[in-house]
């Protein structure tokens, strides 16, 4: 039986002065924004004040203690600052799997005060040296298979293997021979930047998003106080944990998701993060059975995954509790067949960016059960509101794009002013999004402004596979749109005029050599003829994609 308290009570009950979540108007950027009182203030304290025994990391036979990580970030630290001059403000990069040297790079890039850009382990070289050269890196951290797509670049960046043998640059060999250890005494300040991470936009090159430690303490804490609001709001019983929380990380650490919701919400509840080298759904169920794992956040396709793989094998994972969503939206059958397939877990989600440190909106357990298609309800250090095309308010229940403000959105783009410019407005964020609200506050994603293909929680601009599409001789014109897709929410889709004849198999290799394997259109049409049109003269991308989806439900394509 639910609270017969609002959840704005609850809200002001938990966040009253005095409380462990006190709430304060204080200045963040350039405006005052609900921001926690108590609590780390920056990322430094953060891993400092967590040290302990218990077990932090664990991949494959490896298991590493908080206190053991700490101690070898802070050897890490002392190599960046010792032997490559780094200092407060450069930016590091990691482009790796989920390794555990990605978490201590981390950490220590982020303890002295330097800022880590998180590439994404996906890109081709070409778009590996974009991101270096646009995030102006001056160390990189990489595995063997980055080192490879980068070997016959020229690189204005140092270069730290990991788990790779070459000799000198190899983070083992070098922190051999690097004396000191302890973490070195840098002043970390809770509005200095902490974190670089690409998105993709609906135009152009990705977008470096610039975080400051605030931003994403903030996210972290509002979390742990989500969790608070739904235990008093709907009367939720916490039972007493029979061993240590853990966490299945097969999210990549480059997403907002992984890096945030996965990792970092660990440190203070000092949940146990087991790291996967990829996603794979055997292994994956039977980490969960060994780890005693109570908790997976992942996008849609990944838990969509697990759901399917249990039913099938009868698989008992009923040691999760929690089993999260995150860079798309479930679909509502999905919601209700998690509490179905693992037991007592039951599910929850939320709507994010990486412009916001992943926290939005959230909606979890029997509320989400009972509201299946909504993204929830606001983060209490957030704002939202609905606006139409003036940049007017829109009232409950009309659509319009989706605007949010508070503690949690980012400083803005990497040297980017026309986006931010584009994008913030008086200090709300522009998202893209179409959306509604309902009577009770709760927010329904609809559609999208942004010209993007979100596959399976990745950001794709339409116009980037355009570009690579373009590029070939016989591509007169192109139009690529989202195509509605069961396991990953959407895929990638291509119309396309062409001069003569084109293989198939042969354009997708062509493309594989301009973008990262993920963009490659999954469906191509080609046409003999010039694309539809709007009167302007633009290329008619909406009635291209409806004919395109209408041929796929019919059974119609060739």
């Amino acid at each position: 039986m639910a609270n017969k308290l609002t959840r704005t009570d609850v809200i002001a009950l938990l966040t009253a002065k005095g409380m462990d979540y006190e709430l304060s108007l204080q200045p963040l950027y350039e405006h005052d924004c609900r921001t926690f009182v108590n609590g780390p203030q920056t990322l430094r304290q953060l891993f400092n004040d967590t040290r302990s025994d218990a077990c932090f990391i664990v991949y494959e036979g490896e298991r590493i203690t908080y206190e053991e990580a700490y101690a070898k970030a802070g050897h890490i630290a002392c190599l960046l600052v010792e032997k490559f001059d780094v200092k407060k403000g450069d930016r590091v990069a990691i482009s790796m799997r989920n390794y555990p040297e990605w978490i201590l790079a981390f950490m220590a890039i982020t303890s002295i005060g330097a800022v880590a850009v998180a590439m994404n382990s996906m890109w081709t070289s070409d778009e590996m040296l974009y991101g270096l050269t646009d995030s102006g890196s001056k160390v990189l951290f990489a595995d063997q298979e980055r080192l490879a797509l980068i070997s016959d670049q020229k690189l204005d960046v140092e270069l730290i293997a990991v788990r790779s043998n070459v000799g000198e640059r190899d983070l083992e060999t070098l922190l051999k021979k690097q004396s000191t250890s302890d973490m070195p005494a840098v002043d970390v300040g809770p509005f200095d930047n902490a974190t670089l991470m690409y998105t993709s936009g609906s135009t152009g090159h990705p977008k470096g998003a610039v975080a400051c430690h605030r931003n994403i303490v903030s996210s972290l804490m509002s979390w742990e106080l989500e969790v608070l609001i739904n235990r008093q709001l709907f009367n939720l019983e916490v039972a007493e944990p029979t061993h240590q929380p853990a966490t299945l990380l097969g999210v990549p650490l480059f997403h907002a998701t992984g890096l945030l919701a996965a990792l970092l919400l660990s440190y203070r509840g000092q949940r146990k993060v087991v790291a996967m080298y990829k996603w794979d759904v055997a292994k994956a169920a039977d980490l969960i059975t060994n780890e005693k794992i109570n908790s997976f956040v992942a996008p849609a396709a990944m838990t969509g995954d697990l759901v399917e793989y249990a039913n099938r094998n009868r698989k008992d994972l009923s040691s999760l509790d929690v089993v999260g969503g995150g860079g798309a939206p479930r679909a509502p059958d999905q919601v209700k067949s998690i509490a179905k397939a693992f037991g007592k877990a039951l599910p929850n989600t939320g709507w994010g960016m990486t412009e916001t440190n992943a926290i939005g909106t959230g909606i979890g357990g029997e509320d989400y059960l009972a509201h299946p298609s909504s993204s929830g309800r606001c983060s209490a250090v957030l704002d939202i509101k609905i606006v139409n095309e003036s940049g007017q308010n829109l009232d409950v229940g009309e659509r319009g794009e989706l605007l949010i403000r508070g503690t949690s959105i980012i400083r803005g783009y990497w040297n980017r002013p026309e986006a931010n410019a584009e994008t913030f407005i008086d200090g709300w964020l522009k998202t893209g999004d179409v959306a509604y609200l309902d009577e009770e506050g709760y927010l329904y994603i609809v559609d999208r402004i942004k010209d993007l293909v979100i596959r399976g929680g990745e950001n794709i601009a339409c116009a980037e596979v355009e570009a690579a599409l373009l590029s070939h001789a016989q591509v007169l014109e192109a139009s690529v749109y989202a195509v509605p897709n069961d396991r990953l929410g959407e895929e990638v889709g291509a119309t396309i005029f062409v001069n003569g004849t084109i293989d198939e198999d042969e354009l997708r290799v062509y493309l594989q050599n301009l973008i990262s394997r993920f963009k490659v259109p999954r469906y191509i049409e080609m046409s003999a003829d010039s694309l539809l049109r709007i009167a302007s003269g633009k290329i008619d991308k909406k009635r291209i994609r409806e004919r395109f989806v209408k041929k796929m439900e019919e059974g119609n394509l060739v």
